[in-house]
């Protein structure tokens, strides 16, 4: 199989703007504090108008609205702020090919980081780093058309059970999106424990072997690939991966009666604003 670092160098990456590289550092830095993030994000004052129109959207429920950033900060918390400015500035520099239905693509993207969020209450894991780091996985497959373009709509093809898309990157280029998110999440300075969740999420049997936040990721990914039916997947989980649900402690008839609907949090206004 070729080597993934030399897969990533023959692709040219979008460039982050400084705001992302800066809120990155501060996932590193344990004294990072709330006047840090706010300051980074004030600079850029397109991140801060898309951030103020997320925060009073449905999306949040809130009960008044936040007119400024500071407001924001101090009623939807920093470390959601954060992470939902991170996947702001993601969704604006990476272009996804034709054979992607955009709008899908960050549906899917969005219900996948709720899940994980909801997943992570459960389990007592950062829910907001669950949020980003589920938000981030299918960048992957924007780095594997940015390479090979022309066998995004083999891959997308329908009907395509969930996981497939997984399989059938691996079938065609020797890799999966987790895989290549992963590095790029590397490159860009992400926190180690991010970068190795993506990197293994896509095995059911190596996320349980890396961490309890590669194991919801890959727990996420599966029902937002399916969200309308949410009873069969937890089925096929807990009949070809019981590890998964024993390892984070999740019982099956809890969660079939608490998931959430995927429309509390499938709200991509924001992120298509621009």
């Amino acid at each position: 199989m070729a080597d993934i670092n030399t897969f990533i160098q023959t692709v040219k990456l979008p460039v982050m703007p400084e705001a992302a590289h800066a809120l990155i550092r501060t996932l590193n830095d344990e004294d990072a504090d709330v006047v840090t993030v706010r300051d980074i994000i004030a600079k850029d004052p397109a991140l801060t108008t898309t951030l103020l129109r997320m925060a009073n959207s449905a999306l949040f429920g809130l009960s008044r609205s936040v007119t400024t950033l500071d407001n924001a900060v101090s009623v939807v918390g920093m470390a959601q702020i954060r992470a939902r400015a991170l996947g702001i500035c993601m969704s604006q520099v990476f272009k996804l090919p034709e054979s992607i239905n955009r709008l899908e693509f960050w549906r899917y993207s969005m219900v996948c980081a709720g899940y994980a969020k909801f997943l992570a209450r459960k389990t007592g894991l950062d829910e907001q780093q669950a949020w980003l780091t589920a938000m981030m996985l299918r960048l992957g497959e924007l780095v594997l058309s940015l390479h090979s373009p022309d066998i995004i709509a083999p891959i997308e093809q329908l009907p395509r059970a969930p996981g497939e898309r997984w399989k059938r990157e691996r079938e065609y280029i020797g890799f999966d999106e987790g895989q290549l998110t992963g590095e790029v999440a590397r490159r860009w300075d992400f926190p180690e424990e991010v970068v190795l969740a993506l990197g293994h999420c896509a095995d059911a049997l190596a996320a349980v072997n890396q961490s309890r936040l590669c194991a919801v990721v890959h727990l996420a990914a599966l029902w937002a690939d399916q969200s309308q039916d949410h009873a069969a997947i937890l089925e096929a989980v807990a009949s070809s991966s019981p590890q998964i649900l024993g390892y984070l402690g999740l019982n099956v008839n809890d969660l079939r009666e608490s998931v959430p609907d995927p429309e509390m949090f499938s709200d991509i206004s924001a992120l298509l604003s621009n």
